[in-house]
C-alpha cells in the first residue's frame, strides 16, 4: 500500500484540575454552614434543631382536608395579590431571626466568610440517602406487569481475580478474544473446569476459586488488522491471573431484604458481567444494550445509515429480590456497504462520473473519520483498517517516495503492478488510514465498511423520524418483543448463569400499583367553566378564560416565509390574536407596523429594522410581543431569532411554523395563545388545592420549589460546554410561575458550577452570588415572604452521580440561604427525575378498556412504590401523562435528601398534582414542570453559545451573567430583563 510521511503535530489538551476539598465530618456534610453562620461548638444536635424543621409529625398528622390560616401578616408588611388567597403562618411557628431582617442586610454580616470556612462536604461515606418513610394508600389500587425478571441469587462464592495482558491490549474485543483462547485451551487443566466471566478489562470472575493463586500463561493469537502489506503475524500475549478477593454474597442478600443499607456494589457487578457474558459473545454491545441485524430486520435511514434492533439487559437490586431489567432497544448504525456506495447515498447523488465539490469533500470526510473499512482488492485478505482522513487530491495526482532515492510512484500505478488492480474512480479522493505520522492510501472503490458500527454522530431530521418510527411501539407489541427476547436469550441454559448458579424467571413482575386522582384545576371566574376536573390526564380550553390573562397592547409580525402572502399572515394575526381574546387575554387586533416579510439570511438586519420601527412609532414605549411566522425547514433560524431577541434586543417573540398558518386550527391557536400568556407574565391555571390552602408541606409555610437540570454537548463536540439552567417558583402559595437562570459550565461537568459563588469586589469586599441566591431573592420579591422551606427537583442524574451531586448540590444550597441571612437554613428536600431508565410499565390486561388510555397505556397518575423499587430508600415511579403514541415511560423519583418529612403519598401526589400546571398545553406531562422547565432553558440557551466560535472552528464555553472567566468558561451573553422569567416557556 502506498505511504506518505506526516509531519507529527503535538495535540494540546486543557486540563481542568478540580480544587483539594478539605477534610469534613458527617456534621459539616448534612449541615455545612450552620456550625459557621452561629459559631457554636458541634454537638449531637438533631438536624430539627439546626434548621428550624417543623415537627415531623406535621406531615404525617395533616391529611390532605387540613387547612392552615389565611389571614394577611402584617409584621413583615407582606403584599397581597388580588386574585389569590396566601397561605401564611403564624409567627409563633416561624424562626424568630426570620423576621428581624431581610435578605440584602446580611451581605456584610457574611463578608468575612470565605469558601474554605463555610465547609465543603468531600466524603460521601457517612451520608446516607432518604429512608423510605412508608409506602403510599393513596389511589385507586390497580394491578400492572413491569419489565422486570425475577432473578434468584447464587450461594456459589464468587472469587475475583486481577487480569494483566503483556504487551498491553488498549481493544476490548482483542482483550476478550485473548481471555477467550485461554479459556478455550486451559479450561479443563489449569483452570479446574471452571468457565469465568471477564469484564473486557482487568477483572476476572469465577464461581469457586480457580486451582491456583497466581498464574503465567503464553497466548497465541493470529492478528487479522495487523500489518501493512505483510501477511498475517501471530502474536503472543503473557496473561497473568492473580487471586485479589472472595466476594461474600451474604452482605448483598442482607441489602436486598432491607436489613442493610448500602448495597454492595462489586456483588452486583459481578451478576452483571455473568449474565452478559454470552450475550456480548452473540450481539455487537453498545453500552448496556446489545444489537443484532438478526433480531429484526435494519431499517434505512438514509444517508448511509439503518437502524439495529436490540435489547438493554441490566441487573438491578429491588424489594422483590435481584431482577433482571429487560427493554427493547433501537439504534443508528453504518450500513455495511461498499464506500463507493456509502458516500453515493451520503451525498444523494451519483459519485462514479462527477468531481467532488469543497463540501462534498467536507461531508464526505467528516462521516468516515473514525470509520472501520476493510480492503476488497485482494481476495480472501480483508485487512481492515480505521480512516483517520481523506486526501485532499484525486486518486490520479497522488503519488508516493518508493525509495530512498526519492523516486515516485503513483497510486494508480503501485495498485495495477501490486495487486493487478485498475483503479477505475481516478477522480475521487483516496481514504486515509494509519497514524499521522504515516498515512496510508487506499481508493475508496477498494474497500468495505465493517459490519456492527454504531453510528455516534447527530442524525439529521429525517432520520431521527425514520429512527423514530422504528422504535415506537404498542404497549401489547413491545411487551410481547421483550418476553420473546427472554425466551430467545434463554438465560437459564446460559453456561455461564448456570455456572454461577444464576436463575431467571421469564414472566413479566406482577405488581401492585395505585392511580392517583386528578387535581382540580382554577380558571377565571369570568369563564363559563371557573374549575375543572382534567380526564384521562387532558382537559381543553373550551368555555374557560385564564385564571390570570394579561394585556398585549404593542405587538408586530415578521414574516420569514416566501410562501405565506402578506393577506394570510394577516388573516394568521388576527384569528390569533381573537383566540387570544377568549381565553382571558387582553389583545389588541392591529400591529404596531404593517407585517414585515423577509427573507430568512436577512434575520438579524430584520429584527433589528422591525425593533426600530416599533419603538420609533411608539415613541419610547416597549414593543411588548414579536409574532414571528417561519419556513417549515427552518435550519438554524429559529436559534439565531431566540439569541438576537432574548440577548441583544429583549424582545418576548412567538414563532409559528407555516404550516400551521395555511391549516389554522383551534387547538394550536388555544396552545399558543396559552404561551403568549405566560410569556407575558400570566398564569393559565392553578391548582384548586393550592388556592384553598389544601397542598400538605407546601401551603402551610412560604415553599419554594425548584427545578435544575445540566445538558451536555452531542457526542464528538470536545469543546462546547455544558449549560445548567435552575428555575423556581414565584409564586406561592399556587405554585405555578416559574422564574429561570442559566450558566455554563465545564465541557461535560454533572455538578452546577454556579448555584452559589463568592468573588472580591474591590469595595465591597466578599461577595455572594449565584442562582440559587437570585432566585430566593426573586421569590421574596415576588411573594413579600421569605421561603421556610425548599422542595429540589434535580434532573439528569445518574445513580453513579447521586452521591456526589447531593453532596456538592446540597451544600451550596445552605451556603445560599446562610449568605442571605445569618442561621437562615430552610429545610431542604432533594428529589433527582430521572427518564433516562428502561423500567416500562404494562396493564395487567391489555383487553380491559377502563385499565389503559387511548394509546393502551396505563392511566396517567399510576404510581409504583413497591417490588421494582429500591429495597430501603425513597423512590417511587410515576406515569403521570397519557400516552400518545409508542409506550409511556414513567418518572423515576428518588428522594435522596429529605428534611421536610414528606410521606410516601405526600411527596408523590405533589409531584403527580404539579404535572397538571405545565404551562403550555392543557395534559399533563410526564415530568415535573419545575425539572421540565429547567431542561427547556439549558436546550435554549445552547443558541446563545453556538455562534461563538474560535479560529480553529471549535466552540466556546461560557458562563452566566456577572460570573468572572475562569477555566476556559465564559460568561454566556446576559439576558434581558423582561426575557428572564419567560426564556423557558417559549
Amino acid at each position: 500500500m502506498p505511504t506518505r510521511q506526516i509531519k507529527e503535530g503535538v495535540e494540546q489538551h486543557l486540563v481542568i484540575k478540580p480544587k483539594p476539598k478539605p477534610k469534613s465530618n458527617l456534621q459539616n456534610q448534612i449541615n455545612p454552614v450552620a456550625d459557621v453562620v452561629q459559631k457554636t461548638p458541634k454537638t449531637a444536635q438533631s438536624d430539627e434543631n439546626h434548621h428550624h424543621q417543623p415537627p415531623k409529625t406535621r406531615g404525617r398528622r395533616r391529611g390532605r382536608g387540613g387547612r392552615k390560616s389565611c389571614d394577611q401578616d402584617t409584621e413583615t408588611g407582606i403584599f397581597m395579590r388580588p386574585n389569590s388567597r396566601p397561605c401564611t403562618v403564624a409567627a409563633s411557628q416561624r424562626p424568630a431571626n426570620l423576621l428581624q431582617s431581610h435578605f440584602n442586610e446580611s451581605d456584610k454580616k457574611m463578608s468575612n466568610l470565605n469558601e474554605s470556612e463555610m465547609g465543603f462536604p468531600s466524603s460521601s461515606k457517612s451520608l446516607s440517602f432518604a429512608p423510605r418513610p412508608g409506602y403510599g394508600q393513596t389511589g385507586t389500587v390497580c394491578i400492572v406487569k413491569a419489565n422486570h425478571f425475577m432473578t434468584q441469587l447464587p450461594d456459589k462464592d464468587l472469587n475475583q481475580y486481577d487480569v494483566s495482558i503483556l504487551p498491553e491490549v488498549t481493544s476490548i474485543t482483542l482483550n476478550r478474544a485473548i481471555i477467550a483462547e485461554l479459556v478455550k485451551r486451559y479450561k479443563e487443566s489449569d483452570l479446574g473446569m471452571r468457565l469465568p466471566a471477564y469484564d473486557g478489562r482487568k477483572c476476572l470472575f469465577t464461581a469457586g476459586e480457580l486451582p491456583f493463586v497466581w498464574k503465567e500463561f503464553r497466548i497465541k493469537l493470529v492478528d487479522e488488522e495487523d500489518g501493512i502489506d505483510s501477511p498475517k503475524r501471530e502474536r503472543e500475549y503473557k496473561v497473568v491471573i492473580r487471586f485479589v478477593a472472595r466476594v461474600n454474597l451474604h452482605h448483598l442478600g442482607q441489602f436486598l431484604a432491607g436489613k442493610r443499607a448500602d448495597g454492595p456494589q462489586e456483588a452486583l457487578q459481578i451478576l452483571d458481567i455473568v449474565l452478559r457474558e454470552l450475550s456480548t459473545k452473540r450481539y455487537c454491545p453498545v453500552g448496556r444494550s446489545f444489537f443484532s441485524p438478526d433480531i429484526r430486520k435494519p431499517q434505512q435511514l438514509g444517508e448511509g445509515l439503518e437502524s439495529w434492533c436490540g435489547f438493554y439487559q441490566s441487573i438491578r437490586p429491588t424489594q422483590m429480590g435481584l431482577s433482571l431489567n429487560i427493554d427493547m432497544a433501537s439504534a443508528a448504525f453504518i450500513e455495511a456497504l461498499p464506500v463507493i456506495d456509502f458516500v453515493a447515498q451520503l451525498l444523494g447523488k451519483d459519485v462514479l462520473s462527477r468531481p467532488l465539490s469543497d463540501s462534498d469533500h467536507v461531508k464526505i470526510k467528516k462521516a468516515l473519520r473514525g470509520v472501520k473499512i476493510e480492503v476488497t482488492h485482494r481476495g480472501n485478505v480483508r485487512r481492515k483498517y480505521r480512516v483517520s482522513g481523506l486526501t485532499s487530491q484525486p486518486t490520479r495526482e497522488l503519488v508516493f517516495p518508493v525509495d530512498d532515492n526519492a523516486n515516485m510512484k503513483s497510486v494508480v500505478e503501485y495498485f495495477q503492478e501490486m495487486y493487478g488492480f485498475t483503479i477505475q474512480l481516478t477522480h475521487l479522493p483516496c481514504l486515509q488510514v494509519g497514524n499521522q505520522r504515516k498515512a496510508n492510501y487506499l481508493p475508496m472503490e477498494a474497500c468495505k465498511i465493517v459490519e456492527g458500527q454504531r453510528y455516534t454522530k447527530r442524525l439529521n431530521e429525517k432520520q431521527i423520524t425514520a429512527l423514530l418510527k422504528v422504535t415506537c411501539q404498542r404497549p401489547k407489541d413491545r411487551e410481547n418483543d421483550i418476553l420473546q427476547t427472554v425466551q430467545q436469550n434463554s438465560y437459564n441454559q446460559d453456561p455461564y448463569a448456570k455456572e454461577f448458579g444464576i436463575r431467571i424467571s421469564e414472566k413479566l413482575a406482577s405488581i401492585e400499583a395505585r392511580v392517583l386522582p386528578a387535581p382540580w384545576l382554577k380558571y377565571h371566574d369570568t369563564g363559563k367553566e371557573k374549575d375543572c376536573l382534567p380526564q384521562v390526564g387532558q382537559w381543553n380550553m373550551m368555555n374557560k378564560k385564564v385564571i390570570n390573562g394579561m394585556t398585549v397592547s404593542r405587538w408586530a409580525c415578521i414574516n420569514f416565509s416566501r410562501s405565506v402572502k402578506e393577506s394570510i399572515a394577516r388573516g394568521f394575526c388576527n384569528e390569533l390574536a381573537q383566540m387570544c381574546q377568549e381565553s382571558g387575554m387582553e389583545f389588541n387586533p392591529d400591529p404596531v407596523i404593517p407585517i414585515y416579510s423577509t427573507k430568512p439570511e436577512h434575520v438579524e438586519k430584520a429584527l433589528r429594522h422591525v425593533y426600530h420601527m416599533s419603538m420609533n412609532k411608539l415613541k419610547g414605549n416597549e414593543l411588548e410581543l414579536l409574532l414571528i411566522i417561519l419556513p417549515d425547514n427552518n435550519g438554524s433560524l429559529y436559534g439565531d431569532i431566540k439569541r438576537i431577541c432574548e440577548t441583544d434586543l429583549g424582545l418576548i417573540s412567538q414563532c409559528c411554523l407555516t404550516k400551521y398558518v395555511f391549516k389554522i386550527s383551534k387547538q394550536y391557536l388555544a396552545n399558543v395563545s396559552l404561551k403568549i400568556n405566560v410569556k407575558m407574565g400570566g398564569r393559565n391555571t392553578v391548582l384548586l388545592d393550592a388556592i384553598s390552602c389544601r397542598i400538605p408541606l407546601v401551603s402551610d409555610i412560604p415553599t419554594i420549589i425548584f427545578g435544575a437540570d445540566v445538558t451536555h454537548p452531542e457526542n464528538g463536540e470536545d469543546s462546547s460546554p455544558s449549560i445548567a439552567a435552575v428555575v423556581a417558583s414565584q409564586d406561592w402559595p399556587e405554585v405555578t410561575k416559574y422564574a429561570g437562570l442559566v450558566c455554563a459550565q465545564a465541557h461535560r461537568q454533572e455538578l452546577i458550577q454556579d448555584l452559589y459563588k463568592t468573588w472580591q469586589d474591590p469595595v465591597r469586599g466578599t461577595v455572594s452570588g449565584g442562582m440559587i441566591r437570585d432566585l430566593l431573592v426573586s421569590f421574596r420579591k415576588a411573594t413579600g415572604q421569605k421561603p421556610l422551606r425548599i422542595i429540589f427537583y434535580r434532573d439528569g442524574v445518574s445513580e453513579g452521580q447521586f452521591y456526589q451531586v447531593l453532596l456538592y448540590e446540597l451544600d451550596a444550597i445552605r451556603k445560599a440561604c446562610a449568605s442571605l441571612e445569618p442561621n437562615y437554613q430552610p429545610p431542604v428536600t432533594f428529589v433527582v427525575v430521572q427518564k433516562r431508565h428502561h423500567t416500562r410499565l404494562f396493564a395487567n390486561n391489555h383487553r380491559v378498556r377502563n385499565t389503559t388510555d387511548k394509546s393502551g397505556n396505563i392511566l396517567p397518575g399510576t404510581v409504583v412504590d413497591t417490588k421494582i423499587c429500591h429495597p430501603t430508600e425513597f423512590d417511587f415511579y410515576l406515569c403521570s401523562h397519557a400516552g400518545i403514541q409508542g409506550t409511556s415511560r414513567p418518572a423515576h423519583y428518588h428522594v435522596l435528601w429529605d428534611e421536610n418529612n414528606f410521606t410516601a403519598d405526600g411527596i408523590q401526589s405533589l409531584t403527580n398534582n404539579l404535572c397538571y400546571t405545565y404551562a403550555r398545553c392543557t395534559r399533563s406531562v410526564s415530568v415535573v414542570p419545575p425539572a421540565y422547565y429547567a431542561h427547556l432553558a439549558a436546550f435554549r440557551a445552547r443558541f446563545y453559545v453556538e455562534p461563538e466560535v474560535q479560529e480553529n472552528g471549535s466552540l466556546v464555553g461560557q458562563g452566566t451573567k456577572g460570573s468572572r472567566e475562569s477555566g476556559g468558561v465564559r460568561p454566556l451573553p446576559a439576558l434581558k430583563d423582561n426575557v428572564k422569567r419567560v426564556m423557558f416557556y417559549c
